[in-house]
């Protein structure tokens, strides 16, 4: 079980409002600051958190987990008005299996940013 993840980020200030607005439908807010580090998570404890510095390299892939596909659509349309290039809009991915619903961006640092709904259609009907 994973405790927190972190990324070295090129420009602090950008990629922490990236951040904070891409991530703010899954619920994440900016819960811990200091110095050129940001922790985003829920209540006072994060799980995803970034630093200034050099860019982590080469760019890694990301995802969280949604608990319904307007959450994965909202991420989107966020994460687009914050700045991420599209890297696949909200749809269904059968090549990981029926029910794997995600969109995916480009963050402002090259990484992939993906959040992703498990949960068949209609399970929501």
């Amino acid at each position: 079980m994973l405790d927190h993840l972190k990324l070295t980020v090129h420009d602090y200030q950008r990629s922490k409002a990236f951040y904070q607005a891409a991530l703010a439908p899954l619920g994440y807010e900016l819960v811990m600051e200091m110095a050129e580090w940001a922790g985003f998570g829920w209540g006072d404890k994060p799980d995803f958190l970034i630093k200034g510095g050099s860019t982590t390299k080469p760019p890694v892939s990301i995802a969280f987990r949604a608990e319904d596909r307007d959450t994965v659509r909202a991420f989107y349309d966020a994460a687009k008005q914050a700045g991420g290039k599209d890297n696949g809009g909200p749809g269904l991915r059968p090549e990981y299996h029926d029910s794997y619903y995600s969109a995916c961006v480009i963050d402002p640092d090259g990484h992939s940013v993906e959040v992703v709904c498990h949960i068949p259609e209609d399970a929501f009907e």
